[in-house]
């Protein structure tokens, strides 16, 4: 029987597949809850007049953390729902440098492994900089 985290298991093309995969179904899934949110928010808020951009109000938590955006998504919320799509939107490709990581610890690639290690870094040191909370 194969190991399922072997060389022999998991070949170049079949690594390939499953990064492509996870852009393709990660950016389906975050178009399609932001066109839902966006078309609930049309339902709901477009017969509204314009609102007064002259004095600017930040938004709560509840559209500015991870939880708040998650609970408030699930509660049917629609401005969380349309942010929880943008928060799926980012999370792609994070999920696609783990996925090609996990491609190249599979090929025992140590300078790919590295390269994607500092990637990786990167974008969740920058991320994670300006995180409110």
């Amino acid at each position: 029987m194969k190991q399922v985290f072997s060389k022999h298991y998991w070949g170049d093309k079949d690594i390939s597949l499953l990064v492509g995969q996870i852009l393709r179904i990660g950016v389906i899934l975050a178009s399609s809850i932001l066109i839902l949110g966006g078309i609930l928010y049309l339902i709901v808020h477009g017969q509204e007049t314009v609102p007064n951009y002259k004095d600017f109000m930040g938004e709560g938590d509840s559209n500015t953390t991870m939880t708040g955006i998650i609970t408030g998504a699930f509660s049917r919320n629609i401005p969380q729902i349309i942010q929880l799509g943008v928060l799926l939107l980012i999370c792609t490709p994070i999920v696609r440098v783990i996925g090609s990581l996990f491609g190249f610890v599979i090929e025992k690639d140590r300078l790919y492994i590295i390269i994607t290690l500092i990637v990786l870094t990167v974008i969740i040191g920058s991320i994670l900089s300006g995180v409110k909370g």
